[in-house]
């Protein structure tokens, strides 16, 4: 099992995000939010994509009949297979954008979103549904971040980055709703913040440190099982992909950084990391 990083895309993305595994497309799909870029990634092939949008782009998601949800600074929209865009729900905030943002096991999207200025409890963390159905499940968050599900999909985890926490909730997929919130792990002072997060195969938390220049697997009982060290401190998100699930993709910031590393903004991979889960499209 590898725990040695390679570089998949050499970037310089401002604030690269939001690594997800596209099973039908056979691609990574990876976002920098600042600099409203959506970017495509074939380990097969090498063969790279850019797609410039209108609005800071906090995630994207593959659709289950095909195209992309992105979670956008004024809202939520879906793009279709021939690139024709439209708002699933428009409710633009002023100072505020959308950021992290995951599938649940039932096809909703569980939007985040966070005040440009990380005001404390300017975020929310909102359930929507191809049908329309919009609910706010985390009001008064402040940078609602990585969000995933346990392999059998009863237990939810989360982190609002500032509060140094990954939680963890009871999941109800009959009703869509969580409770039960308790600390999975408090990251430690100086280890930097709790950013993207994926749960592998085995039920254990994967979760990208901002400002730790790390990637730190928790297993179900909150214990530090693995630790992948990286060159540059602002660690992002992590997913798993490749066409069997087993290659940890890693994504970097530059943003804010004086001397940034020249890996800062790329993509990197850890080959051999693991055993990911097939991660369910949007259904709408």
């Amino acid at each position: 099992m590898s725990t040695g990083f390679e570089v998949a895309v050499a970037a310089e993305a401002t604030l690269g995000e939001g690594p997800t595994w596209d099973a039908a497309a056979g691609r990574l799909i990876w976002l920098d939010i600042l600099g409203m870029r959506i970017h495509t990634y074939d380990p097969a092939s090498g063969r790279r994509t850019v797609r410039t949008t209108e609005q800071h782009v906090g995630a994207v998601r593959p659709r289950a009949g095909g195209g992309l949800v992105l979670n956008l600074r004024d809202g939520v929209g879906l793009l279709d297979p021939g690139d024709t865009f439209r708002w699933l729900h428009h409710e633009p905030v002023a100072g505020r954008r959308g950021n992290d943002a995951a599938v649940a096991p039932d096809g909703s999207l569980w939007a985040g979103t966070m005040r440009y200025d990380e005001a404390t409890g300017g975020g929310t963390l909102t359930r929507l549904t191809g049908a329309g159905e919009v609910r706010t499940i985390l009001p008064d968050v402040t940078v609602s971040n990585g969000t995933g599900w346990s392999p059998d999909g009863r237990l939810m985890y989360y982190t609002d980055t500032p509060t140094r926490r990954v939680d963890v909730f009871d999941y109800d997929a009959d009703g869509a709703t969580v409770a039960n919130r308790r600390t999975l792990v408090e990251i430690e002072e100086g280890a930097g913040f709790p950013d993207g997060l994926t749960v592998d195969a085995e039920g254990c938390v994967w979760v990208a440190l901002w400002d730790g220049g790390a990637v730190r697997r928790y297993t179900p009982a909150g214990d530090l099982d693995r630790v992948v060290t990286l060159p540059t401190p602002r660690t992002t998100a992590c997913a798993f992909g490749g066409p069997d699930l087993t290659d940890l993709y890693i994504t970097t910031a530059r943003v804010g950084l004086t001397s940034p590393h020249p890996l800062a903004g790329s993509l990197l991979v850890v080959p051999g990391a693991g055993k990911g889960i097939v991660q369910p499209a949007f259904d709408g």
